[in-house]
């Protein structure tokens, strides 16, 4: 349950940004993965992938800020709806105004491995809360360790629903898992 206000990122961390976090800090980063990021997220305007549950807790213990809570990012995707499958409503056949996924067709400009890859953060309508790609994209992990919502440009439209949550290892990261970070009001 949710019990006090919070704010939550308009777009998710991006490799830019996870750049200035390591520069500015000693984190023990594997530099091995920044060719595997950049075949995902080729730009500093991507969502950083290749990312552990426990960096992105240290991404947002720099930053002043905290994963949120699965609730708290049910909350927030559903963008002010009430009961529906996706945070723009029902019609799955919209979805790709709205994320970046498995199939889109002729939007699917991303290039990457091994079909496409992420899209630079805000690149499609956002939800009635504002908020930019919080389902597709990238898996979001949460503040319950292990756990991702949201699915991602690897995965279908089913993946999509607001209601869908995925595991993944807190130590493990992948192609297509990122993260964005709430705070208090």
């Amino acid at each position: 349950d949710i019990t006090k206000p919070f704010y939550m990122d308009t777009t998710e961390v991006t490799v830019g940004q996870f750049k200035k976090f390591l520069k500015s800090t000693d984190y023990p980063f594997d530099g091995g993965l920044w060719t595997k990021v950049y075949e995902v997220s080729p730009t500093g305007k991507h969502p950083m992938v290749y990312v552990s549950w426990f960096d992105a807790q240290a991404y947002c213990e720099w930053a002043g800020k905290r994963l949120p809570t699965e609730a708290e990012w049910e909350f927030a995707a559903r963008g002010g709806l009430v009961g529906k499958e996706f945070p723009w409503g029902d019609d799955e056949s919209v979805a790709r105004e709205y994320a970046n996924y498995a199939g889109i067709g002729g939007k699917d400009q991303w290039e990457g491995w091994p079909s496409g890859g992420t899209a630079p953060v805000g690149s499609f309508k956002p939800n009635g809360y504002g908020l930019f790609d919080m389902v597709g994209n990238v898996f979001e992990l949460c503040a319950e360790k292990g756990v991702l919502r949201g699915g991602s440009w690897l995965n279908g439209a089913n993946l999509l629903r607001v209601d869908d949550r995925d595991f993944i290892n807190p130590t493990v990261a992948g192609s297509s898992s990122g993260f964005r970070c709430v705070s208090g009001l």
